[in-house]
């Protein structure tokens, strides 16, 4: 995939979410959103794995842990969802993470408890992989 496809994907997601939010608003739990998500996802063609295990390998062990991506979008897009006031450095922390673990370029943070999702619900992340494509 390469940075165009990338973004275009971006975009797709962040429709996706516009649309939840649109019929939502903000104020609801978390998994009602990502249960929405996964159902806009769904109509929209989107192949994506939803709470998804995160592998952690240390130095030769596979560590068993209850880490989940909530979306994973095209083998590609780590997609983290959130109903917040605020997005705060370890949710950051986490997607950045995500991304490293699962060798993925781009993330995307969607917190749906905004009055504008487009504008300051929605946040995307890129690490060296996506600077090499």
């Amino acid at each position: 995939m390469n940075k165009k496809q990338l973004n275009d994907l971006i975009y797709k997601v962040n429709g996706a979410a516009i649309e939840v939010h649109k019929a939502l608003g903000p104020g609801l739990l978390e998994s009602v959103y990502h249960k929405c998500m996964v159902h806009e996802l769904m109509l929209r063609k989107i192949k994506f794995v939803s709470e998804m295990n995160v592998p952690v390998g240390y130095k030769g062990l596979e560590v068993l842990t209850e880490l989940k991506c909530d979306l994973f979008v095209e083998n590609t897009l780590v997609v983290e969802l959130k109903s917040v006031d605020q997005v705060l450095p370890i949710h950051e922390a986490q997607l950045q993470t995500y991304l490293k673990l699962l060798e993925a370029p781009m993330g995307l943070m969607i917190n749906f408890n905004v009055v504008n999702i487009f504008r300051e619900g929605q946040k995307t992340y890129v690490n060296e992989l996506f600077r090499n494509l």
